[in-house]
């Protein structure tokens, strides 16, 4: 259902989507500059929540359209126009040309970062298997062999992954009695490759959010929340055994996605802290310059109803020490094999999983 709705949103889009054709290309700054701004005016779906309190983004248009020259540089539009974009304090938003990209970083450049890179790849050992976009072993730096827990780490889902991917990976962890899968820093990528992920880790189907679309000019016009369900496999491999989901503030848009899916599942834990967000589905325009300009617009909220665009809180905080890696230890991932060791005491006792 929710493909079909994701496919029929981005048809409706691409046909209301304003495009340039040759006959229509203009190089005036100042009709570049509206065409931007009003572009964002109709079809932006989170002025109520990014607009700084008092400001209408009228007042932005006017703000920034002042320092328009009538034959300015192409450079000099173009940080004019990103300083325009960048108010909205939002990673979906972005302005491409053929010499630079316009974006907005601060989402996760503004906190510590969560992991270190090298430290990872120690994790990960000499002998790790790589599966599409995944990378997995069983652990043992540490001497966490005997603690018999599977690591995955996946750093982006705009890379490929598929089904046989996913089964292959967890068939041969499957004498690991439980998961680490660690998407910190994932920045995203495709929506569809986070849900081919999410359904290996569920039996039977779920409510886990909305989605609501822009309808109408207007600031507050919006269809009706879309309830999103994640559907169990057919066929494949699910693991339905505990799984600790590390994440960070880099954790963004598509992998937001998955958090979101991934959160509350019986034997899903979510550690670290919180995600960056980016919870908003991207759609693209062209202005007269044949600069292209892309930006949020259909919700997503979680199945309480909250809106998602500033990120995920985890079950349980962790936080990434500087210090302990210098060491060798990430914390976070220590942190999951306390947590889950923990766990498993627990349910020898209580002969029940509890989180």
């Amino acid at each position: 259902m929710f493909r079909k709705f994701l496919y029929s949103l981005i048809a409706s889009i691409w046909v209301l989507s304003s495009c340039s054709t040759v006959d229509e290309f203009s190089s005036d700054p100042y009709k570049n500059y509206d065409q931007l701004w009003e572009t964002l005016d109709k079809n932006y779906c989170y002025f109520d929540l990014k607009l700084p309190r008092g400001v209408t983004w009228r007042d932005l248009y006017h703000k920034h359209r002042v320092h328009l020259r009538p034959n300015m540089s192409s450079d000099s539009l173009f940080l004019i126009m990103t300083q325009l974009l960048s108010e909205l304090k939002d990673g979906h938003v972005n302005l491409a040309t053929p010499f630079d990209y316009g974006r907005y970083w601060r989402w996760k450049s503004d906190y510590p970062r969560g992991y270190d890179t090298e430290l990872i790849e120690d994790y990960l050992g000499d002998d790790y298997r790589i599966a599409g976009a995944m990378l997995y072993t069983r652990l043992q730096k540490n001497g966490h062999l005997a603690d018999s827990i599977g690591y995955i780490r996946l750093s982006s889902f705009a890379s490929g992954l598929s089904d046989g991917n996913i089964n292959a990976a967890l068939s041969r962890l499957v004498d690991c009695r439980a998961l680490i899968l660690d998407i910190r820093g994932n920045g995203g990528g495709q929506v569809t490759t986070s849900d081919l992920l999410a359904r290996h880790f569920i039996n039977k189907g779920r409510l886990i959010g909305y989605m609501s679309h822009k309808t109408g000019p207007g600031h507050n016009d919006f269809s009706l929340k879309h309830p999103l369900h994640l559907k169990p496999l057919e066929r494949g491999l699910k693991w339905l055994r505990p799984v600790v989901l590390l994440v960070d503030r880099g954790v963004y848009s598509a992998a937001n996605d998955f958090t979101l899916r991934m959160k509350g599942l019986p034997f899903v834990t979510v550690m670290g802290t919180q995600t960056g967000g980016g919870a908003g589905l991207p759609m693209s325009s062209e202005l007269p310059n044949g600069w292209g300009v892309r930006f949020s617009s259909s919700r997503t909220f979680d199945a309480s109803g909250a809106d998602i665009e500033f990120g995920i809180q985890p079950d349980k905080e962790l936080q990434f020490s500087q210090e302990k890696s210098r060491l060798g230890y990430d914390t976070m991932i220590e942190g999951a094999v306390i947590y889950l060791r923990d766990r498993f005491e627990n349910f020898k006792r209580t002969r029940r999983w509890e989180k």
